[in-house]
Formats: C-alpha cells, structure tokens, sequence
C-alpha cells in the first residue's frame, strides 16, 4: 500500500489547513486514519427520486429533480430568511436557508437541473426543504457514490462552517481514491475464514459506501469482530503478563489465626458459593503471581467473612493487610464487625478516617511501621503518603466503582512489592461489561445468599395509596420492627431536596406522633457528629423510622430494620433501587421494600419499577440497568464513558464480544506470545496499535 495512513489529515484533497483545524477540534480526526475509522451514524437511500405531486406529509428524507426559477428574500422577526422556488414537470415547492444566504446565491443558478435531497415540511399549504443538499444533476450521475448515503457524525460548529455531510462525504471519496481502497489486512487468515468475515478493504468500502443492506451488515459484523478483538486481546494479555511479570508474595500457608477461626469461630456455616470463591483466592495468594480479583456479590452475600479470611492468610504468613471503604460510616462498621468477629483471635485492628485525632494517628503511623499492627481499616486517608506498612501482603477495598485505578496503584506503592488487591463491589456488573473494563481482574462471584435469609417482597404503591402504607408501617412497627423512608437527592436542586425531605419529615411526624413513635433523620447537610448520633440511635433500637436521603445507601447494617420505602422511587436509577432495598432482609424476618411514585410515569420508570419488583437477582437487574442506561454511567463518575468504542456496541453486540473474546482467549492459548507465522498479521496490527493508539484511550 504506497499511502501512509499516519499522514496528517491536512494533506488531503479538498481539507486544507482551516477544515483540518476544525476536524480535529471537533472530531478528533489527526490523519487518514483517524478519518477512515469515521464510521457513519446511519444510512439515508438515495436510490429513489420523488416528484413533486406524490410528496407526503411525513418526516422522510426525500430526493428530487429540478429547476430553481427564482430566489426572493423574506424578512422575518429575526434576521431574513432566503427561499427559492424549485419545480419539476409536476409542480413546485420551496428550498428556504436561514443562513449563508449570501454564498447559496452566488453559487446556485437559475433554470439548471439540481438533485435536492432533505426533509420535506409542509407549511403555508405547500411543501418546502430546508437547508437543502443541492447538487448539479451532471455531478451527481458522476459521483463515486452508493445506493444507501453514509450520514456521519458532525457537531453545530462543523455545519455551520460549511462542513456538511456532503463534504465530508466528498472527503471520505478523495481518501478512497487516493488510497485506491486498498487497506492493509488485520485479521489472520484463519480468523476470516473460520467466521467468514470480509476482507478489511471490503468492509471499509462497504461501510462508507454500502451497495446495499445485505454489504452493509457483512460490513459491520466484520468491524466490529474487529474492535472488540483486539480490546480483549489486550486485556487478557495484560492479565497474562501481569500474572508472569508481577510477582506477589506467596502465602505458603494456612496457619492458627485462619484454622482456629474457621474451626471455632464462624458465625455461620459457609454456602458452598462462598467456599468455591475461597478457593480461588487461596490460589490466587499461594502462587507466585501479585492477586488481582474482584469479588462481586448481592448485598448480604457474605463477601465480608470472605474478606476477613483471605486477611488471616496473610496474617498466618507474616503480612499485615488494610481494608479501605469509601465511607466513614461504612469503615466504621467494618471495623467494629470485624472487632466482633475476631474478638477470640488474637489479631490487632484499628481503624484510621478522616476524623481520627492526630495523637491517635500518631500512634497508628508507629504501630504499622513497626509491625505491631496487624490489620488497618479506613477510608481514603489510608492512601496518604504519610501511612507507611511495615509488610503490607493483602488489601481489601470494599465498593470498587467509588475508588479509582489511580488510588489502587497508590497501594501499590506503600511497599517495595505490591500487595494483593481483593476488590469487593455489591453493584452485580454485567458479564458483558465485567468482561470489558474488568478485563484484567479475575472475577470471582458469590451468587447464593447464606441460608435462613427470606426473599425482600418488593412492591410498587401510588402517592394516592399513601394512608394504607402508612397503616401497614404501623402493624411493622407493633410487632416491634423498624423502617427506614428515603428521599431522593438530586444535586441540582438541593434546596428543593432539603424541602422534600423536611415536608415529608413533617407528615411522618403528624402521622406517627411522640411519644409512641421515635424519628432519625439523617441528610447531607448535617455535621457528621449528629449523622453519626442518629445512625446509632437507630441501630440501637431507639428509634423506629429512619428518614433519610441516600446517605444510607452503602452499608449500614440493622436486622430488625424490615420496612424500606423508597419516595419518588422513579427518581432513582435501578443500580441504587437495589443497593437500598438491600438494607433491609438483613435479619431472619420477612422484609419489605415499597417503592412509592406519583402517576406519572415515563416508560424507562415503568421498566425500571416492574424490574425491581420481578426480581432480587442483581445480576438481572444490572443486566436491565445496563440495557436502559449505556455502559458509561453503570461504573459511576470517575469511569463514565467506560469504553469509546468505534462501532462496536457492548450492550447490542455482546454476543459479538463473547466471540472476539472466545477467539482472543483461544489465540493466546495456543500462541502466548502471538510468535506464530500464521498469526503475523495479528502481532504486527497490536504492535501498530500499541504505537499509535493504546488500547487504554478506550477503557477510561
């Protein structure tokens, strides 16, 4: 192939330095094959020419063949606007521009024959195309051109400035004439033929320029086999060489703290979903290689008693481990679970959040660099540089999607080897999107709930319905049961949150009076000294209703709380819908979880609340959450837009990402470091790509 793709887009036909300028800014398109990989949004088809008197009234795109007898100006409110009268041998209608007059009247003529194609509107009693595409009928017989129009992507900026489609579609012609469509092949020879794929030239002809449907999708499926392919290739590579390269410290043994623990001093007896996932870390830490595994599980699983083994095996073998959550409450809880738990095991555990004293700190600081410490549990004030381990073998961070890459590797660098990283999230992350950005953790899931435990009945109740729930909370309340009554908090308007949750405050009050019935409140406004006052109360009994916005969405653990009732529940995403109804069945009694919402609803709400109430499964319901929401906003802010995929779509096209995984798997299991001949074209495209484009531009 004689054309570099890695040539700046400026030097091609028809860009130039201001249009490269603008693409560059608005589409991030450097070289040719930034430009190549511009794949369209959608196809328009252009094989059909209408007539003026067989127009509908309909949001169509149409096309037509004619004449423009005469330009006029129209001043309106604002500005003028510009219309001519086009007409072929069966009427007329109007072309009208409310910009760039000036350069459409010098550049069309009058009495030529014109292609126009746009949308036709009917206004004033006749139809009318505004902004149309207009071309001379000679040009457009000549045009490389396909049966069904590529639309691209394109921003405000680019129209305005002249870039329309039909620019672009003219420089995306100008690429494949200067190339001759000839396109350097990234797919081995086996891969093509085993899924019958095109040729790389053929789908990148067929996707801008597509004959027809049946190209069109050969085209697609190629491209995205492709894309997909190569992401997974990578990931699992990583984990691979992470595995070879990384050394982790092995723990050669189980000893007394986890016998002894397991023997005497377990709550419970393990599910067998529990033991597997032991299993797999007991590997995981008794081999050479650093752990990296991310341990998924619904809420009230028991990852917790998983965790607190994996740190007596660390322990048994001389290291010291921290667990790291991303609230004070929840760090706090941890902390005085694991205190319970460990109460016979002769184990020292503190913990250390951003209200711990200095002198406490101090005194923590010297205990862990000295070793006297064993296991540390606290929030992001773990991270800070002045916390030093004396042997850190094992970190356990709790709610993953809250804590970045970057603060993983801040572990990392607390010790001359990194530790072992145990990763725990109750957020059920799809497989598709697991094997996506998590690509380079081993998964490990705990899918069945310790036994005894009682489904939550979930059910959806109208504000209208308000007086019978009121009713059932209260027979809740006198067999000597406990609720809690969440509000949304939406951060635009907090002051209209603080007002939504003050006047519902106000009406619990009314309806459950003192001195019978005892309210928490708790919300984003109050000092953590008094969240942390209410809290207790609450666990402790002391009060029945709990009425909070979501601060109490990530772990707070009472058994005897066995009523959640979500206000506005449409407000909430269905990821959050599940964290909070998980705060209840936490005890051996029937729980409930009351989802309240006014009448009206929009279908992603409906869709939403007849999830929750069909089914507990979390997996299911991320599945869903992942169907209605896209992957960038599932992992939380700091991974949105998770993957910036060209064409592949990881929700639409996951059967496609099972199979570029099953191959990338395969691959690499016969050739672990890609060196075979038949897989040349392979390593040579992954080493193109690691030079000019990581594969970390698509995984955030």
């Amino acid at each position: 192939m004689n054309t570099n793709l890695q040539t700046p887009i400026d030097y091609l036909k028809g860009v130039g330095p201001n249009r490269a300028d603008l693409l560059r800014k608005e589409l991030g398109i450097h070289t040719y094959q930034d430009l190549i990989n511009l794949f369209p949004n959608r196809y328009l088809d252009r094989t059909k020419y209408y007539k003026v008197n067989t127009l509908q009234r309909n949001s169509a795109d149409i096309q037509i063949i004619g004449m423009i007898t005469k330009f006029q100006e129209v001043g309106q409110k604002r500005g003028k606007r510009l219309v001519a009268t086009f007409k072929d041998e069966t009427g007329t209608m109007e072309l009208v521009w409310f910009r760039g007059q000036k350069w459409i009247r010098e550049s069309l003529k009058l009495n030529t024959t014109y292609v126009v194609f746009g949308k036709a509107n009917w206004f004033n009693g006749k139809f009318n195309i505004p902004h149309p595409d207009v071309e001379l009928k000679t040009e457009h017989d000549t045009n490389l051109r396909s049966a069904m129009q590529a639309i691209y992507p394109s921003t405000e900026k680019l129209s305005n400035r002249g870039i329309t489609n039909r620019v672009m579609t003219k420089i995306m012609q100008n690429l494949f004439l200067e190339t001759k469509g000839k396109f350097v092949e990234t797919l081995s020879k086996k891969l093509l033929e085993n899924l019958n794929l095109i040729s790389k030239s053929e789908a990148l002809f067929n996707i801008h320029f597509p004959q027809n449907l049946e190209v069109l999708s050969k085209a697609e499926f190629r491209l995205k086999f492709e894309e997909l392919f190569y992401i997974q290739l990578q990931l699992i590579l990583k984990n691979l060489i992470h595995k070879s390269k990384i050394k982790g410290f092995p723990f050669e043994k189980v000893g007394h703290h986890f016998n002894s623990f397991y023997k005497d001093h377990l709550p419970f007896e393990l599910t067998n979903a529990q033991k597997r996932v032991l299993k797999e870390i007991r590997n995981d830490l008794g081999s050479n290689a650093q752990m990296n595994r991310l341990l998924q599980g619904d809420v009230g699983s028991g990852k917790t008693i998983v965790a607190l083994m994996s740190i007596l095996i660390a322990l048994d073998n001389g290291f010291q481990a921290c667990l790291m959550a991303p609230t004070e409450i929840l760090s706090v809880q941890h902390y005085n679970g694991l205190l319970e738990l460990c109460k016979y095991l002769n184990i020292k555990i503190k913990k250390l959040t951003g209200s711990s004293k200095t002198s406490e700190r101090k005194k923590i600081h010297e205990a862990l660099e000295n070793g006297e410490l064993d296991l540390l549990i606290g929030t992001h004030a773990l991270l800070e540089d002045k916390v030093k381990f004396k042997n850190l073998g094992l970190a356990v961070i709790d709610e993953q999607h809250r804590f970045g890459v970057a603060q993983r590797s801040k572990l990392w660098k607390k010790n001359t080897s990194p530790p072992h990283i145990l990763v725990m999230t109750a957020t059920p992350i799809p497989r598709t999107l697991a094997m996506s950005v998590y690509g380079d953790l081993d998964i490990s899931i705990i899918d069945e709930l310790p036994p005894g435990r009682k489904a939550i009945k979930t059910v959806h109740r109208f504000d209208s319905n308000r007086l019978k729930v009121f009713k059932f909370i209260r027979d809740e309340i006198d067999k000597g049961r406990q609720v809690y009554l969440v509000y949304p908090l939406i951060q635009e308007s907090e002051k209209m949150d603080y007002k939504d949750l003050m006047d519902g405050y106000e009406s619990i009050a009314r309806d459950f009076p003192m001195p019978k019935y005892q309210i928490s409140i708790v919300h984003g406004k109050m000092k953590p000294a008094d969240k942390e006052y209410e809290m207790q109360r609450f666990v402790k009994g002391e009060t029945n209703i709990m009425v909070a916005t979501t601060v109490i969405e990530v772990g707070v653990n009472v058994p005897n709380a066995s009523v959640m009732i979500i206000e506005s529940s449409e407000r909430f995403g269905l990821s959050q819908l599940h964290q909070l109804r998980g705060r209840v069945g936490r005890g051996a009694e029937q729980s409930y979880c009351i989802l309240m919402t006014s009448h009206k609803l929009s279908n992603d709400s409906k869709t939403r609340l007849e999830t929750m109430v069909r089914t507990n499964d979390g997996f299911e319901i991320a599945e869903v959450d992942l169907k209605l929401r896209g992957p960038g906003d599932i992992m939380g802010t700091q991974q949105s837009g998770v993957l910036n995929l060209r064409i592949a779509d990881i929700i639409k096209d996951s059967d496609i990402l099972q199979q570029a995984r099953h191959h990338a798997k395969q691959l690499l299991e016969k050739d672990p470091s890609i060196g075979h001949p038949e897989n040349a074209v392979i390593l040579e495209t992954y080493r193109q790509m690691s030079k000019y484009k990581n594969i970390w531009n698509y995984i955030s």
